[in-house]
């Protein structure tokens, strides 16, 4: 089977290669880990921040960005095509491992989850596991990983140090907007995987989602970054089979909708885990093509007016 830190290599290997176009920095650890900054010390790019997406979805998706409108105001706009979406966006790119070791902590993506099998419960579903003697691992976060996080995240992964790749974005950055408008099908599949879904029956993906203006904050940032996904991101997935699970997708299901998320997330008292889920991990719409019957299905709507609100526009 292939591997999937394999695949996410060439991503990695264009961030080393064009580090100084880029806007991102690259330093050897004493252990031998590779550290990329995309935004801590740095300034990123927007080609950074997409390589970064291309290496979360370990190199199974596509990206380009481009242009678009939201309301009567013109933004970035991140596009993307996955293939294989259930080892992509719940094998790799799913933040489901918190990283903590000493006093630092982190959210943690990338394929390196798979040789950690972080969660266990994730890899089960989808019948994958990796045997890599390479990881890459992607780190949300506002400092970089010292020697004793990247041994950590070595250790779990079964591999050596030397072997090892972390690339860091603080969500208060432009490759931090970047990454998380590129999480916007993952959001769907990741709602779809926490409601008994097989995600293994969608065959192709496709999502498109608002590159978030940077904000000073990193609370300020979660919030403007997610209602990219929350008010105007949209998903479609090819799959076989039509499910009713697909009519609860979209981001409106929610009492929370219609609210900028940082509202949402101060009621929350800050606490992401205490947001409902069916705003948090949701598109805004969704289209269904069931490539059994040939039927395409649509949920959900964008939502401009607190998209604009979210992000300030005076």
């Amino acid at each position: 089977m292939t591997s999937i830190n394999g695949t996410a290599m060439p991503a990695v290997m264009e961030m080393i290669g064009h580090r100084d176009e880029l806007g991102v920095a690259v330093a050897r650890q004493g252990n031998g880990a590779t550290c990329i900054d995309c935004g801590v010390h740095v300034p990123g790019s927007y080609r950074a921040g997409s390589l970064f997406v291309e290496a979360c979805l370990a190199g199974l998706a596509t990206t380009a960005i481009t242009m678009d409108r939201v309301g009567g105001m013109i933004f970035p706009f991140l596009h993307l095509t996955i293939r294989q979406p259930a080892l992509a966006c719940l094998g790799s790119q799913k933040a489901g491992w918190t990283i903590k070791a000493g006093s630092y902590s982190a959210m943690a993506s990338g394929p390196a989850r798979a040789l950690a099998q972080k969660p266990k419960e994730t890899y089960r579903r989808i019948g994958y596991r990796d045997t890599s003697d390479t990881g890459i691992i992607a780190l949300e976060a506002d400092s970089l990983p010292n020697e004793e996080v990247t041994g950590f995240v070595a250790r779990e992964c079964g591999i050596d140090p030397e072997n090892l790749y972390v690339l860091v974005a603080p969500t208060r950055s432009l490759v931090g907007s970047v990454q998380i408008s590129g999480r916007v099908v993952t959001a769907a599949l990741h709602k779809l995987e926490d409601r008994g879904y097989d995600t293994r029956r969608i065959s192709h993906a496709a999502g498109r989602s608002p590159i978030a203006p940077v904000k000073k904050s990193g609370i300020e940032a979660m919030g403007t970054t997610n209602d990219c996904n929350i008010y105007y991101g949209s998903v479609v997935l090819v799959t076989e089979g039509y499910d009713p699970v697909f009519e609860t997708l979209p981001s409106r299901t929610s009492p929370d909708y219609g609210r900028p998320f940082f509202r949402v997330l101060r009621d929350a008292g800050y606490d992401f885990l205490n947001v409902d889920s069916a705003l948090a991990f949701s598109p805004a719409e969704i289209t269904i093509n069931d490539r059994l019957s040939g039927e395409v299905y649509h949920f959900g709507g964008l939502n401009a007016d607190v998209l604009l609100e979210s992000f300030g526009v005076r």
